[in-house]
């Protein structure tokens, strides 16, 4: 049975009594919810702050009508920063998580327990979220940090909904602060990404052939001719390639934020539509198959030490000898080979996935089969590289088209 109440009124017992309250406290109700499973113990639980007894008498059938369905959620006193630990270690053992991604989620929490560590989670409003958010654009976060901070926030308070801690989402209506952008701003184009031009390239693969170590002219030829990610080049493994159909499988890609070569891990790729296969030719595959001669001297040469699990660009010095190389490796290799050319030092690996866009559509080949290839759904770079190639292409239409009416005059 439900008992209704004043639980702030300040007037004096016996004006309490006759119910004729004149401080204007508002009114409460408490009701049982059955006894503590633990102790036994009675169980009570009510809500005050109803401007009359009419609209805690509604509250109250509601409640109840909630105990009974089963909906009623009884919030939790612990704190953000205890729940969003707690919410870190869940979303960590799903065992689909990559290292990079969790490290990523750790340091947005770090951001919002700013705003929140010491704070309940069910006293957290949507205005407080939302000043948090406002404040860390002022801070000067960019937009895609930005972004990452609410992603992060919104999991955490979502999964606190999901366990019953919680009933409202103060994340629910939040948004991330737009940049308003100046006449400056507007005039000015974007950057687009570094590439190479054919001419560049054709330069600094003979230079890497000529000049480079063994295995400089196949990783690099590998991920020019088939836009790969250097992470998925370092985790390619020889089951990968199908040198009969000429195609290679994207299935992985490789992790060591550390670059110590015997603590990495291998992945699933960046995104679903990196899972892909990408077809390539005879020049490349002539490439990789004299790279496996190669490397199989360098297994005779350490027959019982050699780390063999298949890696395709493995390392070749004693003491590591088949362990998969490590991106930076790679860079360093690439930044001494551009220093040996007249060509942009400041290139990297990646610099050669959007060599590869850039070339495949100075030769025709549509955005999406790019996309395809390069295992994108969207990406703004490579739309960057794309249009700025095909630019002068998109003035045939209008040329065109004025020939075919002064055809009429």
């Amino acid at each position: 049975m439900a008992h209704y109440y004043r639980p702030r009124c300040k007037c004096p017992k016996e004006m309490k009594e006759k119910n004729k309250c004149k401080c204007g406290a508002t009114w409460g109700f408490m009701i049982d919810i059955g006894n503590d499973p633990k102790t036994g113990e009675r169980r009570q639980r009510g809500r005050s702050g109803f401007k009359n007894i009419k609209e805690a008498r509604i509250a109250c059938a509601k409640f109840i009508t909630e105990l009974n369905k089963g909906t009623y959620v009884e919030e939790t006193d612990i704190n953000f920063e205890e729940f969003s630990n707690q919410w870190l270690s869940m979303y960590e053992s799903t065992g689909t998580r990559k290292p990079g991604t969790v490290r990523v989620r750790q340091k947005e929490r770090l951001r919002l327990l700013d705003y929140f560590a010491k704070l309940k989670l069910k006293s957290i409003t949507r205005k407080q979220y939302q000043d948090a958010l406002n404040d860390l654009k002022e801070r000067g976060y960019a937009k895609q940090t930005m972004n990452g901070i609410h992603v992060t926030g919104r999991m955490i308070f979502k999964k606190a909904i999901e366990l019953e801690l919680l009933i409202k989402d103060p994340t629910e209506f939040a948004y991330v602060p737009r940049e308003q952008k100046t006449v400056e701003d507007l005039e000015n184009k974007r950057e687009i990404p570094k590439y190479l031009e054919k001419e560049e390239l054709a330069l600094f693969l003979a230079t890497a052939e000529q000049h480079g170590l063994d295995r400089d002219h196949p990783v690099f030829v590998t991920l020019a001719y088939t836009g790969m990610r250097i992470g998925e080049l370092c985790a390619l493994k020889w089951k990968d390639i199908d040198f009969e159909t000429g195609s290679i499988n994207i299935t992985k890609t490789y992790y060591n934020p550390k670059n110590n070569i015997k603590k990495y891990s291998l992945g699933p790729p960046k995104t679903k539509a990196s899972e892909r296969v990408i077809e390539i030719d005879e020049d490349v595959l002539d490439v990789l198959k004299a790279h496996k001669k190669h490397q199989n001297k360098i297994k005779m040469q350490y027959r019982d030490s050699y780390y063999d699990k298949d890696f395709v660009f493995a390392e070749e010095g004693k003491n590591y000898a088949g362990y998969p190389t490590y991106p930076k490796k790679f860079e360093n290799r690439m930044e001494t080979l551009l220093k040996m050319t007249d060509v942009n030092h400041e290139l990297t690996p990646h610099s050669l996935r959007h060599t590869h866009t850039s070339l495949l559509a100075e030769i025709g080949i549509s955005l999406d089969q790019i996309m395809d290839r390069l295992g994108h759904v969207d990406d703004r770079q490579t739309k960057l590289v794309y249009n700025h190639v095909t630019k002068p292409r998109k003035k045939e239409p209008a040329h065109k088209f004025s020939e075919l009416m002064r055809g009429l005059r």
